[in-house]
Formats: structure tokens, C-alpha cells, sequence
């Protein structure tokens, strides 16, 4: 965010205005708007030194040998409020979690905005609070970032890129190419929940329930699983393509095949109703605060007994098997015994879902 000078504002008009092109000008208008929405809810010291630049200490990790890891994300969901979260908090949750699947420590965020002209800045300041609720939540602090606006009719409303950045553990290296016929598979709890959410609210449908999204910060989890099992081999978090996307990017990636056990994939009964309702597979419906753990299966069972200890994890479960398979193939026995394929993803089954 470009540097600003303290008291050349004036209030912004936060119940009714509107983002107007000056927002993204660089005169007194983008002041306004980055010190009275963005620098007030982000407030940290880094921020706070209002360079174009955030300067950071070195972790401690990294002279014992972790590694930096770098993630970034762009958020396009629509709608941009749904049940259980917005983009705001998405925004946040999404990135901490790419960082964490690589067994990292997240440490830092930057978040760009691209807004349209005729946004209203007060849904705007809902998203800005929203992520910084979840950056606080999460301890992983916003330090740069950037605002741009387009003309009216060039967006929707809002999009956000955030880049994450942390640091792994010495001796800890996950990756989707680790995945050894044998391993266990694993996932922390109920598929699709996300995407039902999201959808429940596009669509206009009542399912007799409230449907949240599961959107959350997955990073302390992953902490207890690697205290029980540092010799985990693969983590991924299964957001857009969900489950059975995922799982084919692993498989590739390997060299493997894959068994699953349909039964054993656990699945809420009201996003198993609804995505029968809209012709979805749950299997490739997205998550946003649940992940996918690929083990060692002498080291199955305390992983899984880890994952079930946390909050975050208390529905996790083993679905199944990495097996030899040049072919690498994901398939499913059925819960009436059958076997099926759980092939890639075909098109986009849930657009602007993330």
C-alpha cells in the first residue's frame, strides 16, 4: 500500500458511499480509503511504517535448517457473503492453509484488492473486518498489500489475491509426489460443506438446516498432527475439485493408485441431500477448512487418534489406501460393494466457489 501522510483525510461516508475511480487514483481519495478502512482494521507494526514494502524479521526455523515456503491465492466467490463466511475471511483462511499443507509455520500475509467503481464501501469494510478477524484468529498478520479500481461493469464488486508466507520445520518435507503404495489415507472430517454452503445461497435453496461453509484456519491443526507423525508424506487442503480432484492431482503426481472406501468418506446428510437435489458428487464438491493426510500406515492410527484430539479434526477419518498402480488410478468401492472411478473432474462443476 503506498505511503500516506497521518491527518490528510477527511471521513469517509462508510454507511453510504460508494468506491469511486479516485479510490484507486493515488491522490486524497485512496488516502482516505486505505488509512480509514484497510490500515485500521490491518493495523501491525509493519504496516504501520507505510512503505510500499514490508520488512521482515528472519524466523528462527531457518537457521536450524526449515525452508520458506510462498503461497498466493485470488478470491473471486460469489456471493461474496454466504453462510459461515465471505471472501474477507476466505481470502485469509484459503492462503494460511496452502502455506500449512507444506508443514510450514505461517507467518505473514499480503492482500491485493481489485475493486469496482460503485462497490459500497460499506460491505467493503465488512470483508476488510472480516479478514482481519481471521488474520488475528490465525496469528498470521497482513503487512503489504495493494488496491486497485476498475470502471464499473470491468468487476464484481471485489476480487482478492493474498500471498502467504511461513517457514517449516527442520526435517520436514511434505509434497503430493511422496504418496507410497501402502500408505493410509486420511481426511480431518465432513466433505463438501463449503460448496453446499455457497451453493445454498446462489441457488436461492432451503434444506430445512442452516449449511455453513467450514472455511477455517487449518495451520494448528496441522501443528498437532506433525507433533504425533512428523513423518506424514503428503498434506493438501481439497478446495476447488474437492476429494476426488485432489486425490487424482496426488495420484499423478506419485505415480500411484488409490482405493477409497465410500462408506468410510464421511459426508453430512443434509450436503449429501443437496448436492443430489442439484446433480453434484460431494466427492468433487470444494472445502475450505478441511484436509486431506497421507501417512505411513504403521503411523495411521496415531495420526488419525491426533487429528480426532483436535477441534478441527474431531470427524476425521481413514478412507482409504495408496496402492500400486501404473495406470494411476483412483477408484471407490461403493457402499453396495461395487467399484467405480473417481476420475478427474470434467469442466467446472461449481464456478466462482473460491
Amino acid at each position: 500500500m503506498s505511503p500516506v501522510k497521518p491527518g490528510y483525510t477527511r471521513p469517509l461516508d462508510l454507511r453510504h458511499g460508494r468506491i469511486d475511480m479516485s479510490h484507486g487514483s493515488g491522490g486524497r481519495s485512496m488516502v482516505q480509503l486505505i488509512e480509514q478502512i484497510f490500515l485500521s482494521a490491518f493495523d501491525n507494526p509493519a504496516l504501520a511504517a507505510r512503505d510500499d514494502h514490508a520488512v521482515l524479521a528472519t524466523p528462527p526455523e531457518l537457521a536450524l535448517g526449515g525452508q520458506l515456503v510462498m503461497a498466493t491465492d485470488s478470491h473471486v466467490v460469489s456471493p461474496l457473503f454466504f453462510p459461515g463466511g465471505d471472501i474477507g475471511c476466505l481470502s485469509v483462511h484459503g492462503t494460511v492453509n496452502d502455506v500449512a499443507m507444506a508443514g510450514a509455520r505461517p507467518l505473514w500475509l499480503s492482500a491485493g484488492f481489485i475493486l469496482e467503481e460503485g462497490f459500497p464501501l460499506a460491505d467493503l469494510q465488512r470483508i476488510v473486518t472480516s479478514m482481519a478477524r481471521a488474520a488475528a484468529d490465525a496469528g498470521v498478520p497482513i503487512v503489504t498489500g495493494d488496491t486497485k479500481v476498475v470502471q464499473a461493469g470491468k468487476g464484481d464488486g471485489v476480487f482478492i489475491n493474498t500471498t502467504g508466507v511461513g517457514v517449516t520445520r527442520p526435517g520436514v518435507h511434505l509434497s503430493g509426489s511422496l504418496a507410497r503404495p501402502g500408505d493410509a489415507i486420511l481426511v480431518s472430517g465432513t466433505m463438501g460443506d463449503h460448496g453446499v454452503a455457497v451453493m445454498s445461497v446462489r441457488e436461492g435453496l432451503s434444506f430445512g438446516t442452516t449449511l455453513l461453509s467450514d472455511t477455517q484456519s487449518l495451520h494448528t491443526l496441522v501443528a498437532a498432527m506433525l507433533d504425533a507423525v512428523p513423518g506424514i508424506h503428503v498434506l493438501r487442503d481439497p478446495t476447488r475439485g474437492g476429494l476426488g480432484a485432489t486425490l487424482n492431482e496426488i495420484a499423478s503426481q506419485s505415480g500411484v493408485g488409490m482405493r477409497l472406501s465410500e462408506s468410510a468418506i464421511p459426508v453430512r446428510g443434509e450436503v449429501r441431500a443437496a448436492c443430489e437435489l442439484l446433480g453434484l458428487d460431494p466427492l468433487y464438491v470444494a472445502n475450505e477448512g478441511k484436509l486431506l493426510a497421507i501417512c505411513p500406515a504403521d503411523q495411521a492410527d496415531a495420526l488419525l487418534a491426533a487429528m480426532r484430539a483436535h477441534p478441527q479434526g474431531r470427524d476425521a477419518a481413514r478412507i482409504g489406501s495408496v496402492v500400486d498402480d501404473p495406470n494411476r488410478f483412483v477408484q471407490m468401492t461403493t457402499a453396495l460393494g461395487g467399484q467405480r472411478m473417481v476420475d478427474w473432474l470434467s469442466g467446472e462443476q461449481l464456478p466462482r466457489i473460491c
